[in-house]
């Protein structure tokens, strides 16, 4: 919770502050060094010829300055010993604090005119302390330096990773990141790299934004706080008769508190008589710029009251008196001044990375709030026609809202739910109903069902209000295809439910079936659907590159695949793509051998004319050819059933710029390659076009909240964790725990530099690894579950959500039996019925 918080205000203050600070940055660096650049502008004004005889001393300087100006001089600056121009200050006119101030060769008394560039590092001064605003810019300043301190505190502490004794977690930046996850990367390692020089520069600059932190500093820093001059409030100086100074008197005392070492003095007048005056003085074994000096004495007699010796001080005291230096950096010489000055110009950095990053977490929330379909609601006294889905991997729901889409559009009122929201008072209270429902696996509810099921399926309700109809979606390779839809239809009948129409069952996809859904609602509402739904559009993407991941291993090749779209395309962390696969051309060529048909004859298919082998490509080719023997080739062509589509996990985000797949090879008994990883992996050439679309997952998306998440994976299912890892970290996200299973550590540790990176950089809490035949007795992911239980349950009291991509059969089984033993049934469906316990398995 502290870190949910921590967060969203580190975003909220960033996207407000954080153009202050932007400009602070740029405007503090540009002042930097602006004696040296104003010197570099304007050398005949700011440097002089150094003479043998030495400067003047300040009687002889303020009686040339004062009758050549016929102005009285409240403030003086000379360097001793340096070639460059002197400074003098007169007194203010009525109101002010400070008078005008002019440029002299402290050897001659000289004026030297104006310096070019003077008044824009003036406005710069300005926009840097208050925005050029007066006492409210200093106001927004101030908040805004104390926001940066709570940037640097928050940013550390989101950022503190696992591994933090590990530099390499701190400071190094991926440069093969693309989009979101290189702009996080850009901000957090910039940030760790610039934190303690914006802690130094903000706990400095403090000290002239607020006068209680000032005060503050003096009381904890002082070797004798009430001895200690207090920076004075702003308001218009104090009035009163001029003093007088006996500057020979005054140069005694100075000369002889300093000594031959004197370097520089800077001589402050009190605004009135009777006030003491105060002089600064550098010597030239001063350590640093502001290692001042300070003497306060009589003006008019030159008495010293009072000499406080940089060297006399503590640490403490020293640092107080170098705020200055400090804020600047010039108290570690020029190297800290560069240092200061390029992490100053960075400070815009933040501002935009952060911009982008808020932007691109808004566009993900559109993106998953257009993701769901909403319907207009319609004022109707008719009851509303209750639709209910459920879901494995999103079609079921897609198809929920387009039949509630037809029954609007035919003026009918509708409600839709997940079947996990309906409950046996909603179906006693309905008069219709519809029910969109997928089956998991081998005749199991999906997940998202399963506590519909339990509490629903198991009573004995009275439903003979109840008119209904299901269509139930499946995969006819399995034995108990539709197996849930069944149930369910089987379970409303025998409570008294009336059914609408048959059951329509799709396998696949079917779009004849969906159709026949379509048709059937038509003709319960009287209006024939306005558009037919279509089997879904395929877009021809490419295949860009296909890299090995699994060399020399004794099981499969498994392969990295990366494609890129014809268009900008997106999708969601755990969405799939079906890929509709071809034949590759030697398995045309064995296929049409003995036929009598060239493989170059012209054939009509879709209403697209095109060679016999290009037909080919896209349809199933029989082992046994006994009943094709002695057709044309068109007629062949028709006789021929197109290939299925092929699922695969996404293994990457639209950040990286490329759909990554992680794919292995099937290799047949006979040696044949599986005709959809065959066509990945190594017939398709790189650079050629794959018929794809990108499917709603919506079962496997990431938690609406930043809750720990537990994955395990074996295998190539590796590919659908990966992509949600890949997301959470762009988010800044770290409580992740790993657990994969494959083969050999050596050959089939998949994505292994990648996986321990994200481990190093604390991007992953933890990485349980099961590599099955690195032993004599294998394991696997569920054993290393069962090793961790104590650890599973810690994570579960966090609210942790547990996703499970890879084999249904023997992986996915065996850790469902191990939750089963640890938790207790009653919990695993618990965590079902709560959407903590995900699956994406096949």
């Amino acid at each position: 919770m502290l870190k949910k918080t921590l967060f969203q205000l580190h975003w909220f203050f960033g996207i407000s502050a954080g153009l202050v600070l932007a400009l602070m940055g740029i405007t503090g660096a540009t002042v930097s060094f602006q004696d040296e650049i104003l010197s570099t502008l304007n050398p005949s004004v700011l440097q002089v010829e150094k003479q043998v005889a030495g400067v003047l001393p300040p009687a002889e300087l303020v009686e040339h300055i004062e009758a050549a100006s016929g102005k009285k001089v409240s403030m003086l600056t000379v360097e001793t010993d340096s070639g460059n121009a002197a400074k003098v200050w007169f007194t203010p006119p009525p109101g002010e604090r400070r008078g005008e101030m002019r440029y002299f060769d402290p050897y001659t008394a000289e004026f030297l005119g104006d310096a070019t560039g003077q008044d824009f590092f003036g406005l710069m001064l300005q926009l840097h302390r208050f925005l050029a605003m007066g006492d409210t810019g200093r106001q927004i300043t101030g908040a805004c330096t104390l926001i940066l301190v709570f940037f640097c505190l928050s940013g550390l502490y989101l950022r503190w990773p696992r591994q933090w004794r590990s530099w390499r977690a701190w400071l190094t930046l991926d440069w093969k990141k693309k989009g979101r996850s290189f702009n996080w990367d850009l901000h957090s390692v910039a940030g760790t790299w610039c934190l303690v020089f914006y802690l130094l520069a903000a706990l400095t600059g403090l000290s002239w934004s607020y006068e209680w932190y000032n005060k503050g500093l003096t009381r904890l820093l002082s070797d004798s706080p009430q001895n200690e001059r207090v920076r004075g409030g702003r308001g218009p100086a104090p009035s009163g008769p001029a003093p007088t100074a006996d500057y020979v008197a005054m140069w005694s005392s100075i000369y002889s508190a300093a000594g031959a070492h004197l370097s520089s003095y800077n001589v402050r007048m009190p605004p009135v008589a009777g006030q003491p005056a105060t002089v600064y003085f550098l010597l030239k074994t001063s350590p640093h710029d502001r290692a001042l000096n300070q003497i306060t004495l009589d003006p008019a007699t030159g008495v010293v009251k009072r000499v406080d010796r940089y060297s006399d001080k503590s640490l403490k005291a020293q640092l107080l008196t170098s705020i200055y230096a400090l804020h600047v950096g010039s108290y570690f010489g020029i190297v800290g001044r560069i240092i200061l000055t390029l992490t100053a110009l960075t400070m815009p950095l933040f501002f935009i990375t952060g911009w982008l990053l808020y932007l691109d977490r808004r566009r993900k929330k559109c993106q998953v709030k257009a993701a769901r379909k909403d319907l207009m609601q319609t004022a109707s006294d008719t009851p509303a026609w209750l639709i209910g889905f459920a879901s494995q991997s999103g079609f079921a729901e897609q198809l929920a809202w387009q039949t509630a889409g037809q029954l609007q559009a035919a003026g009918l009122p509708v409600k839709v739910q997940p079947l996990a929201d309906v409950s046996e008072q909603d179906l006693r209270d309905s008069n219709n109903a519809l029910f969109v429902v997928s089956t998991f696996g081998d005749g199991e509810a999906p997940d998202s069902a399963r506590g519909f099921e339990r509490k629903v399926l198991g009573r004995t309700p009275s439903l003979e209000r109840l008119n209904y109809a299901v269509l139930g979606l499946g995969d006819r390779q399995y034995q108990h295809f539709c197996g849930f839809a069944k149930r369910l239809h089987t379970w409303l009948g025998e409570h008294g439910g009336k059914t609408l129409f048959a059951p329509v069952e799709v396998d696949s996809g079917d779009p004849y079936a969906l159709r026949h859904w379509q048709q059937q609602l038509g003709l319960l509402t009287g209006h024939a659907p306005v558009d037919t739904w279509q089997a879904p559009s395929y877009d021809n993407w490419t295949l860009a590159r296909r890299e090995l991941l699994n060399p020399d291993s004794s099981g499969s090749p498994v392969y990295l695949l990366g494609l890129s779209a014809p268009t900008t395309s997106s999708w969601l962390a755990g969405d799939l793509v079906e890929v509709l696969p071809r034949n590759c051309l030697w398995a045309i060529e064995h296929f049409l051998d003995g036929l009598g048909i060239h493989g170059e004859t012209k054939v009509q298919l879709n209403g697209l004319e095109e060679t016999l082998e290009q037909a080919l490509a896209s349809r199933q080719l029989p082992e046994n050819r006994a009943h094709l023997v002695g057709l044309h080739a068109q007629a062949l062509a028709e006789a021929l059933v197109p290939l299925a589509m092929r699922e695969y996990s996404i293994a990457s985000i639209p950040a990286d710029g490329v759909l990554e797949l992680i794919v292995r090879q099937e290799v047949h008994a006979d040696g044949n390659l599986g005709v959809g990883s065959g066509w990945l992996t190594e017939h398709a050439p790189v650079g050629s076009s794959i018929n794809l679309r990108v499917r709603r997952n919506s079962g496997f998306h990431l938690p609406a909240q930043p809750v720990p998440m537990i994955l395990l994976g074996n295998g190539t299912g590796l590919a659908g964790l990966r992509s949600l890892l890949k997301a959470r970290i762009a988010d800044g996200q770290q409580r992740h725990w790993l657990l994969f299973g494959e083969r050999n550590r050596e050959h089939d540790y998949l994505c292994r530099k990648e996986l321990e990176e994200w481990l190093i950089n604390g991007d992953l809490a933890r990485l349980d690894l099961a590599f099955s035949r690195d032993q004599a007795e294998k394991i696997y992911v569920q054993d290393r579950l069962r090793e961790s239980a104590d650890e599973l349950k810690k994570w579960l009291a966090d609210g942790a959500v547990i996703y499970i991509c890879g084999s249904l059969q023997g992986m996915a089984s065996g850790v469902d039996q191990v939750l089963n033993e640890v938790l207790g049934a009653a919990e695993v469906e618990h965590l079902i019925e709560q959407g903590r316990y995900r699956r994406d398995v096949y």
